[in-house]
């Protein structure tokens, strides 16, 4: 191989998807590929002009701009353009002019289509707008040979097929403790017509027969534990192990469709993983002042440390944060409760945002909200909730989440309404949507309830999802939200640009990605009256009501900026300086560069769409 093809091999080796060729093939194709060089200002391809070649820019850099003049993206050294057009065989989309004087490395389209058909890598990179090759790219951020974090995704029903040993509530106590010596379990569903009606454990037999002194041959209806915690068998490991904790039982009913399918113990899920962090849910459950609890507040950060070096998901880490922050917020209302005495009516402790989304990363703020009972509340009562929601609110900021810049807490007494007062606030929102209504409303439907009555919460979401999929005006609204901010186009020598061409050294992996994806999501969902409120579960709700598949392959884009997000601020966090979303482009590796360029064009090809079907230029 004379020098020059030498080098040409060496260059291509060095850039995806050519690196991950096979020896023999990458040493042939330099003889294979042609050299050409064009001046500044030269037009490559027009939009509509056949294209039977893939340039690789082996120096200088080009634009891509389409039909209406708005930069696609800028390609510098090492990238590539024309695939799209190979493989459709149809016009190029896009107008491309060199910006440099550029050096150029072109394949034809016989040596294209055989790399394309025998090489999968190959297959998969210039796959349609990168969305294969964003999903692999997934797949690699979560790819480890130490998978110890796996059992964090692990659900009750992968964990419950050991044959389920129950008993009815007629035989006695005796008779049950006897059973549950013979199949060697600590626990034992009591159930009548397959239905589960009690349970009685080991401790059970400990304190409320031989302790009390309790007669061994009466029925096990008389010491049962009468309709116990029930679980559902999707949940997963660690938020069954958090509703243990928090309710301070040892054994999870397991029901589906009303039938018990299995049992689930604290000591299942502990040999899973002996030394996971979850266990910090359980330390924060046990601490009786705040003082300790904010105590606890810096392991947060050594959590994500741990799980990223374990190749956790983002959405398993968002997860984990989540339910370590509704670990604070249940303990900080239960000790609130010790102190202020009985509630004076039923109400529910709601979280918004991020939080209810199960979406939490670090340095988040608080969003929350009080949903009250249909009921007059006197001075006192008022004052009740006012203290509670003061004291919660600033336990959470002494535990780290910063207090809401927008003052959507519950600490305000406008985000502490009654059912109707609140499904009044809704319909107001929805059907005069002014900015500051659209903003509330949006926060709003992120709502979960982490303590207290959920149907009071669920009875306002109800009602406010009934009038979303025919509110055209108030769906415009969103959706002219949901484009406003677009994500870049790319990075050119180590700064970000931006889709008019403007560059900058920084880029916000929130504000200019995922939270486009999160509007996205909410949008689509509340057209079709959806009631999921995570991003991910709206993403693939929406695609099934819809057929979009577009919407499936968002979900890959928000894990992936999400990964990103979490080393950044992981990052931050072990540097001891303050974390935020704004990375700067010289801090990623080509890999993620890469494959951040993928995820920014599914969000813009998303946003173009939600705009032309809601007419979003038209919104004032």
């Amino acid at each position: 191989m004379d020098v020059e093809l030498a080098e040409v091999r060496a260059f291509l080796a060095a850039h995806e998807p050519f690196a991950s060729l096979p020896a023999s093939v990458l040493g042939q194709l330099p003889s294979r590929l042609q050299i050409r060089y064009h001046r500044r200002g030269t037009q490559l391809l027009t939009a509509g002009q056949p294209n039977n070649v893939l340039y690789i820019v082996r120096s200088g850099a080009v634009d891509i701009v389409d039909a209406a003049g708005a930069l696609v993206e800028r390609t510098e050294v090492g990238g590539s353009f024309g695939a799209s057009s190979l493989l459709s065989r149809s016009g190029s989309l896009y107008t491309i002019t060199t910006i440099e004087d550029t050096l150029l490395l072109v394949m034809g389209a016989e040596v294209f289509t055989h790399l394309v058909e025998h090489h999968p890598a190959i297959r998969t990179y210039y796959a349609e707008l990168g969305r294969d090759r964003l999903r692999h790219a997934v797949a690699v951020k979560q790819t480890a040979e130490d998978r110890s974090a796996a059992w964090l995704r692990m659900r009750l029903d992968e964990m419950t097929s050991r044959r389920l040993v129950t008993a009815p509530s007629h035989i006695t106590i005796a008779e049950a403790a006897q059973l549950m010596t013979t199949h060697r379990v600590s626990a034992l569903p009591v159930v009548e017509q397959e239905g589960l009606v009690g349970i009685i454990t080991d401790r059970d037999l400990r304190s409320k027969v031989v302790a009390a002194g309790v007669d061994s041959g009466l029925p096990l209806e008389h010491v049962m534990t009468r309709d116990p915690i029930r679980v559902s068998p999707d949940l997963q490991a660690f938020e069954a192990l958090l509703e243990m904790t928090s309710r301070g039982v040892h054994h999870l009913p397991v029901v589906d469709r009303g039938r018990l399918v299995g049992m689930v113990s604290s000591g299942d899920i502990m040999r899973l993983q002996q030394a996971d962090p979850v266990f910090l849910v359980g330390t924060i459950a046990k601490q009786h002042d705040v003082d300790s609890l904010a105590a606890l507040s810096g392991r947060t950060a050594l959590l994500v440390d741990q799980l990223l070096r374990q190749d956790a998901s983002a959405a398993d880490i968002y997860r984990l944060l989540t339910t370590v922050a509704d670990g604070f917020t249940r303990r900080l209302i239960s000790l609130a409760q010790d102190e202020l005495g009985p509630p004076p009516c039923a109400w529910s402790w709601t979280t918004l945002g991020s939080q209810a989304r199960r979406e939490l990363s670090i340095g988040s703020d608080q969003d929350h909200a009080l949903v009250l009972e249909d009921t007059d509340l006197d001075e006192a009562a008022q004052q009740w909730f006012s203290d509670l929601a003061s004291r919660v609110t600033d336990g959470l900021a002494r535990c780290g989440y910063r207090l809401c810049d927008g003052d959507v807490m519950a600490s305000n007494p406008a985000w502490r309404l009654t059912v109707p007062q609140w499904q009044v606030q809704f319909s107001r929102w929805i059907n005069e949507p002014h900015p500051d209504a659209v903003l509330h409303s949006q926060i709003f439907f992120d709502a979960r309830t982490v303590h207290g009555d959920p149907l009071l919460l669920e009875q306002v979401r109800r009602d406010a999802l009934s009038l979303t999929p025919g509110a055209q005006r108030f769906l415009g609204q969103l959706a002219a939200q949901a484009v406003e901010r677009q994500p870049p186009v790319g990075f050119f020598r180590g700064v970000v640009l931006a889709r008019r061409g403007d560059q900058s050294e920084t880029f916000d992996l929130k504000g200019e990605g995922l939270h486009a994806i999160i509007e996205l999501a909410r949008v689509h969902a509340l057209a079709h009256g959806l009631d999921a409120v995570g991003t991910l579960d709206r993403l693939h709700a929406a695609a099934q009501a819809t057929g979009a598949s577009s919407l499936d392959e968002l979900a890959d884009a928000f894990e992936f900026i999400g990964h990103v997000r979490l080393a950044h601020q992981n990052r931050q966090a072990r540097e001891q300086r303050p974390v935020d979303n704004v990375v700067r482009a010289d801090e990623l590796s080509s890999f993620d560069r890469r494959h951040l360029k993928d995820a920014f064009s599914l969000i813009r090809t998303a946003q173009e769409g939600l705009s032309y079907a809601y007419q979003t230029h038209l919104m004032n």
